[in-house]
């Protein structure tokens, strides 16, 4: 076992002695007491670390990784009932600078994920909403068409919350875009510069239509976003967790909401 796994594990039997109260009681009174983050973004990391550490190829960790993300769906959306969940599955660097047998590997493992979406009835009773973003034309065919399907299988979701899987995404390349698409409306005459702002520049987004991140989450240790939602996160509360990803667990979660919840959110002022 990983140090940072057992310690964890002592901290959960610390705390259940404490309070004799389970994780699902402590995630049901935050909800109770309010003040919960409406969007969490989280930048999935430390999968390969994870592995090596237990002297396992990086295949395991990434699908130990998966396995994680699931669970944290459920808690996230389901049993906390925050509205917005966005994950960092895939940056446009991994896609250019891993070796090409993991980045097949990751992409087959996201296009499995996706797939298992569209037949996953527990997303579609709870009115679950799935989008996928980023440079999508840069994908295979296969994760294109699960990534199409998924969001077909839930595009009249979203009471239930959304979750938006960031594929091949760059901040910075998501900000280009967005420029360029607003140049071009400026030319075409259809937007004049005095009107060009935040909010014209937001519509133009892979995500224009959810609000921006109130806790930004990165697990294993690294303490930087790594060109991950740059224009979403200009006032987010970061929190980094030492855990690897498939170790962020129940507990972790709980002790990132608790770090938000304590702070003082000043947007600048």
């Amino acid at each position: 076992m990983a140090f940072s796994q057992l310690l964890l594990s002592m901290q959960k039997v610390i705390q259940e002695d404490q309070n004799g109260q389970s994780y699902h009681e402590v995630m049901r009174q935050r909800k109770e007491a309010g003040g919960l983050p409406r969007h969490i973004a989280i930048i999935m990391d430390g999968n390969r670390r994870y592995a090596k550490a237990l002297g396992k190829p990086s295949s395991f960790g990434h699908l130990k990784g998966k396995e994680r993300l699931e669970q944290v769906i459920r808690w996230v959306l389901g049993e906390l009932g925050i509205q917005y969940l966005t994950v960092f599955a895939l940056s446009m660097e991994n896609l250019q600078g891993r070796a090409q047998w993991e980045v097949e590997e990751l992409l087959n493992l996201m296009a499995l994920g996706l797939e298992q979406i569209s037949r996953d009835r527990e997303i579609a009773d709870k009115k679950i909403k799935v989008r996928v973003v980023g440079a999508l034309e840069s994908l295979p065919s296969r994760l294109r068409r699960a990534a199409e399907e998924a969001e077909r299988f839930t595009e009249r979701g979203g009471e239930g919350g959304t979750l938006t899987i960031c594929i091949g995404y760059g901040g910075r390349q998501e900000l280009l875009q967005a420029v360029k698409k607003l140049a071009k409306d400026y030319a075409d005459g259809s937007i004049a510069l005095e009107s060009i702002d935040e909010s014209s520049m937001k519509q133009h987004l892979y995500t224009p239509d959810i609000p921006d991140p109130d806790l930004m989450i990165r697990t294993s240790g690294e303490q930087r976003i790594s060109n991950f939602m740059l224009w979403q996160a200009a006032y987010s509360e970061l929190y980094f967790s030492p855990l690897p990803w498939p170790e962020f667990d129940e507990w972790a979660l709980i002790g990132a909401l608790d770090d938000y919840l304590s702070r003082t959110r000043r947007f600048g002022h």
